[in-house]
């Protein structure tokens, strides 16, 4: 009988273990064998295919392969979708690229991506001391009392723990999830997503609430808690205004276009560009631009370009010949020769065939019909295939404005400005943002003034939905950086940002008047011109 039962036992334990291990080959996220064979393939192909920047893996202190394979035993264990998803998160991050993530594909591993709430504070940075930065209240919901009683957050106050953690180490636990190609843009996102909930943060999602431990200036602590909401429940304060006239004090605006605001200095003698990014209206709004200050007697005038709440886009070069009088080098570009670039160029026939104009975000980037860039595939870079060479040769970038065998000298538009140029720089944005700044840095277009920009552009990426290697299902899309942005100054720009000649950082205590010093340092400026 004891016999029996132990063998009952043991056909019990067998049929558990078949059906578990069965479980998991039928599930999403398969086995820990294949698991580790997705996570090698991963490996294999950014050694292939990635275009690493030296400079930045200078800069940041990291080799991005090694920092990659420190998540191998996390993916292989992770045995569901949540936490697949999560370390594939980290593993994409871990080469510290702001262009690179990663997303659901249908049929592949699924995560709760459509719950995005926000606690009712925002953070910003005091970037005054270079390694000894610190997050502090930047802004909050007009009715905070209704969440924290009489203990009301006041602008400036310090950031000193998140849940019970020291900042200092929520920053380190968050730090992985947080998409950057720069110190200063990884502080500048992060503080941006501290009261966020979404699954970007995936270890934010089984929580109702957050809190904060701040500290006032006078060093007293006090702890809130708060709820996540709805974004769009939240009335703010608006000291986060990211664009509009109180940012601008003595200005007026003028007119307002989807690429920016223009507005005019109460003694009409400065005009002030707040830029909103380079899309696909630039080509007519620059055009609109220089035509209205022309007929208003206005393009001798000094000009701020402020470009610190800027997206990025395309066509900075277009903008860069009617805003400024002198010729000057645009950036160039490469692609790294791998196994997809033939496909690469086989996508850009097809497009080129439709004639699409080469889309690249919605952007039409060319100024001729796409054929100098297919010019350059089929010849160029088809050689460097045959060759096996590395990279391609560089080129003025994306063929945009210039054919391959171009200098890369853009000569300025017959109706330009020809005052004194001043550009406000910082790390909110990036990619042709960056572009734009190496430009106006490299070719000594401009004073610049306040910080450098994000620091990411790249030619082009290359997008695939991963499968898995053994039981060839879905898994999500994952991105590669496949080329090169050569500064003017012949620079690698990835995670190298043009430095600004006035360096003037964002603190808590410039943070409420942090564009009238801008605007104060831009005038004295003009003044000796």
């Amino acid at each position: 009988m004891k016999s029996l039962k132990i063998s009952s036992l043991i056909i019990t334990v067998l049929f558990s273990f078949v059906f578990c291990h069965c479980a998991r080959e039928d599930s999403r996220v398969s086995t820990r064998e294949d698991r580790a064979e997705l996570f090698d393939y991963i490996i294999e192909k950014t050694k292939e295919r990635e275009a690493f920047s030296p400079v930045k893996n200078k800069n940041l202190n990291f080799d991005p392969v090694e920092e990659m394979m420190k998540f191998r035993e996390e993916m292989i264990a992770a045995e569901t979708d949540e936490a697949l998803f999560d370390v594939l998160i980290k593993i994409s991050n871990a080469r510290r690229d702001r262009h690179l993530s990663i997303s659901p594909v249908e049929g592949g591993i699924q995560v709760n991506d459509s719950l995005k709430r926000q606690a009712p504070l925002i953070f910003r940075v005091d970037f005054s001391t270079p390694g000894d930065y610190f997050f502090f209240v930047g802004d909050l919901a007009e009715n905070m009392a209704d969440y924290c009683g009489d203990q009301i957050p006041e602008i400036g106050d310090k950031l000193v723990a998140v849940n019970g953690e020291p900042v200092a180490d929520f920053f380190e636990k968050a730090k992985p999830y947080i998409r950057h190609s720069s110190i200063n843009g990884l502080w500048l996102k992060l503080a941006e997503a501290i009261s966020l909930q979404n699954c970007m943060l995936p270890f934010t999602m089984d929580k109702e609430e957050i809190s904060f431990v701040l500290e006032k200036i006078d060093g007293t602590e006090y702890t809130i808690t708060l709820p996540y909401r709805e974004p769009q429940t939240i009335a703010w304060e608006d000291h986060y205004k990211e664009h509009g006239e109180p940012r601008y004090k003595g200005f007026e605006m003028l007119y307002s276009v989807e690429t920016f605001d223009l507005y005019i200095s109460e003694g009409k003698d400065v005009l002030l560009l707040d830029w909103y990014g380079f899309g696909e209206e630039l080509v007519q709004d620059m055009d609109h631009l220089v035509q209205y200050a022309s007929e208003n007697n206005m393009l001798e005038l000094p000009l701020i370009w402020d470009g610190t709440r800027s997206r990025g886009g395309s066509k900075g070069a277009y903008a860069i010949q009617r805003l400024f009088p002198e010729p000057f080098k645009t950036t160039f570009g490469n692609v790294r020769i791998s196994d997809v670039i033939p496909l690469f160029i086989a996508n850009r026939e097809k497009a080129f065939e439709r004639r699409s104009g080469m889309l690249d975000a919605g952007v039409n980037e060319t100024v001729d019909d796409g054929s100098w860039l297919m010019d350059w595939l089929r010849t160029d870079v088809q050689k460097a295939i045959d060759e096996g060479d590395e990279y391609s040769n560089n080129v003025p970038f994306k063929l945009a404005h210039l054919p391959k065998d171009s200098d890369g000298i853009l000569q300025p538009a017959e109706l330009h400005f020809s005052g004194p140029l001043v550009c406000f720089l910082g790390p909110h944005g990036g990619s042709h943002l960056d572009q734009f700044a190496a430009m106006v840095v490299d070719n000594n277009l401009a004073y610049t003034i306040g910080m450098p920009t994000g620091g990411y552009s790249n030619t082009w990426e290359w997008d695939e939905e991963l499968i898995f290697p053994i039981s060839k299902k879905p898994v999500v899309e994952f991105m590669w950086n496949i080329g090169h942005t050569i500064r003017p100054n012949g620079e690698i720009l990835e995670g190298n940002a043009a430095q600004v000649d006035k360096y003037i950082p964002e603190t808590r205590e410039n943070y409420l008047n942090y564009y009238d010093n801008l605007i104060d340092e831009a005038m004295a400026w003009f003044s000796q011109q």
